[in-house]
């Protein structure tokens, strides 16, 4: 038995299930194999709207949900209700499912799907993730990540399902940007988009800009390095990140690197 007939078999077994929703290739994925698999009427997906997700984002989210049928609730969250967040704590992802998960899974019971699941991979638990503690502490499951799909597994199942958007880069909360410790601030995390959407329009798809207080630590594939170097798209990056408040822009010679910040 495959991995997708393996996760097919988890779901019937679960019968009903609700998904949380953010919109990456991850939980697309298992949206939509809840779908193929339960039928629409027995599955939800949750969404929660909150300034840690890029607005690209959340806007192709919110269509993705409108395109797939199924039921979905798209509930608008303020990150700084959550205790503790603006302080930005080595546990800040813990805190900040503890607390959005909570509400996911009373929206979720209240619709009568007391059965939540979420997106995290097999390639997830091998970085540092405290915010796994708060799913296991709220019996969320993550049966994706217990059948040990991979992020390439994802990919390549999502692809031959002709799910849109099997091949975009990876998506990590605002939040992440930002070294622990460092207070994170509205201001902050709306520069810190503004600036990604800057790369981005520049072609750089897979980049962070880490945020160090008034410098910007950019990231980027190394083989990407030369196209930066070339003056129209260096000058331009840096025009419009001092433009919306960078003081510094640094180009981070290490390049990219998922969950940079977790030293």
């Amino acid at each position: 038995m495959d991995k997708l007939d393996e996760l097919r078999a988890w779901l019937k077994k679960a019968g009903k299930v609700a998904v949380a929703f953010s919109g990456g290739v991850d939980s697309a994925f298992l949206l939509t194999a809840a779908i193929d698999t339960l039928g629409a009427e027995r599955a939800l997906a949750v969404m929660i709207c909150s300034r840690v997700v890029p607005n690209r984002e959340l806007e192709a989210a919110k269509a993705l949900l409108g395109r797939s049928g199924v039921r979905h609730l798209i509930l608008e969250e303020d990150v700084a209700n959550i205790p503790g967040f603006d302080t930005n704590p080595v546990d800040r992802c813990y805190l900040c499912k503890q607390y959005l998960f909570s509400r996911i899974i009373a929206e979720s019971i209240r619709e009568g799907f007391p059965k939540v699941i979420d997106g995290t991979n097999a390639d997830d638990l091998l970085d540092y993730r405290p915010g796994l503690k708060a799913l296991e502490e709220l019996a969320v499951e993550s049966p994706l990540a217990k059948l040990g799909f991979t992020k390439e597994d994802i990919r390549h199942y999502s692809r031959d399902l002709g799910i849109p958007g099997w091949d975009r880069p990876s998506l990590a909360c605002l939040a992440t940007r930002f070294p622990a410790g460092q207070a994170i601030t509205a201001e902050m995390l709306n520069r810190v988009d503004a600036a990604e959407e800057c790369l981005r329009s520049h072609g750089f798809l897979q980049c962070r800009v880490r945020c160090h207080d008034n410098l910007a630590r950019i990231e980027i594939a190394p083989d990407e390095y030369s196209r930066m170097m070339e003056t129209d798209v260096r000058k331009g990056v840096v025009d419009t990140l001092m433009r919306i408040g960078f003081r510094y822009v640094a180009l981070d010679l290490a390049g990219y690197k998922m969950g940079n910040m977790n030293g």
